[in-house]
């Protein structure tokens, strides 16, 4: 199954499992989410529709992000503001950021070895992990210079 169609399918199960429906508003939220390429927060997607002329209520919207990231298809990203960004679960996989504090550049990166120390972590507490955020903070190498 294409790596799309299985994340629909994945917020599908969560919906049921909660004893929620696939509404026509979830599922756009969801395909627009999914033919997204940059970092997004809920303000800037409830934009997305009110332009293309949707109906979309921006309390759904918001209502709707725990959801996708909850169930796989997005991820909590950064970006400017203080707002919460979120960007697309795509190809590259799971990552994390490192933001310089100074200049506001953004690096992302995998590292197999924080996943795995916490999910050895959340075991050990007897903690189901459904989702993180990694994001640090400091000075990258143009501004410690």
């Amino acid at each position: 199954m294409p790596q799309t169609l299985q994340k629909v399918e994945n917020f599908k199960r969560l919906l049921e499992k909660k004893g929620l429906k696939y509404t026509y508003e979830r599922k756009t939220i969801c395909e627009e989410v999914l033919r997204l390429k940059e970092h997004f927060d809920a303000d800037s997607l409830y934009e997305r529709f009110k332009k293309k002329g949707l109906r979309i209520a921006r309390d759904t919207v918001y209502r709707t992000i725990p959801l996708l990231l909850e169930s796989g298809v997005v991820q909590k990203s950064v970006g400017t503001g203080k707002r919460e960004f979120f960007e697309r679960f795509g190809d590259q996989g799971h990552h994390d950021h490192m933001i310089c504090i100074a200049c506001g550049t953004i690096i992302e990166f995998q590292c197999t070895e924080i996943e795995e120390l916490q999910d050895e972590i959340a075991r050990k507490y007897g903690f189901t992990l459904t989702f993180h955020d990694h994001r640090l903070f400091g000075y990258c190498s143009r501004c410690r210079a």
